[in-house]
């Protein structure tokens, strides 16, 4: 082994112009030959993994929940209470997601600025702590103190980087914008409502409250199925995964809206002995 690593040599020896060529030949293999491309991040775009986890958080609740309550609420036998009922659900809980989702983006981004405010001011006040937290934590990936100090020196010569890095690799927190907090909102929202009506339209078309409700337990079952392989696709990319993923949503709605139907029509036949 010590015999093949000296005739490799070291850096010195070879020279980076030896190193430009092989290279070369491997970027162009892997970008043209296996059909990969370098990520780009425009400037001021939103990436999508917040996005899609509004999207799932919102359509399966908005699906589940007013799904849930019509169930349970069609025990008792008037389409129109249904109606009344679930549109008054779905329309606060929407508003009450995307609100929700709102105030978490805009606590994150508060949260944000006061640690980056607190990181300026240990950099300024205690540099040389600051500084051993990067050793310590460059450390902690295998990489020595001596191969440390080109990095902490150039990072020491300009404020704004230093406190850019902490928050990026040390801290691990993400920059959020006011923006982002009423795109979050309002996808949430949305979500929500549009999962929400999908288990209210067979009461809207069909005049009797227990042929509705049975048309909307299939129509449910099959949205569920798919929202719930579609999400999993999207995220983890894996057939297999994603055809568990869907049985496991619609397990998790059926016994909801089974534990819900029970109440209602449990409290109902009460009230109605009593």
């Amino acid at each position: 082994m010590e015999s093949e690593l000296a005739k490799v040599g070291t850096l010195e020896t070879i020279g980076t112009s030896n190193l430009e060529e092989p290279v070369g030949k491997w970027k162009s293999l892997n970008d043209a030959e296996m059909g990969l491309e370098r990520p780009t991040r425009k400037k001021g775009s939103f990436e999508r993994g917040p996005v899609i986890r509004d999207v799932i958080i919102g359509f399966a609740d908005g699906l589940t929940v007013p799904f849930a309550l019509t169930a349970g609420l069609s025990s008792l036998g008037s389409s129109k209470l249904v109606i009344l009922a679930g549109l008054a659900e779905l329309i606060s809980g929407a508003i009450s997601m995307g609100l929700g989702a709102y105030l978490a983006a805009c606590t994150e981004d508060e949260h944000y600025k006061s640690e980056e405010k607190r990181q300026r001011r240990a950099v300024c006040v205690e540099p040389k702590q600051e500084a051993e937290a990067l050793y310590e934590m460059m450390a902690t990936y295998g990489v020595t103190r001596d191969a440390t100090t080109p990095l902490v020196e150039s990072l020491c010569c300009n404020t704004d980087m230093w406190v850019q890095f902490a928050m990026d690799l040390v801290l691990k927190l993400d920059k959020q914008s006011r923006l982002r907090a009423y795109v979050s909102g309002a996808t949430m929202g949305f979500a929500y409502f549009a999962g929400g009506i999908i288990p209210m339209i067979p009461y809207f078309a069909i005049a009797r409250v227990t042929n509705a409700f049975f048309v909307s337990i299939g129509l449910t079952a099959l949205v569920l199925l798919a929202f719930g392989y579609i999400k999993t696709r999207v995220v983890i990319a894996s057939h297999r995964t994603a055809f568990f993923g869907a049985l496991q949503t619609l397990t998790i709605g059926g016994i909801a809206a089974g534990a819900s139907y029970g109440i209602v029509r449990a409290l109902g036949g009460h009230n109605s002995c009593s």
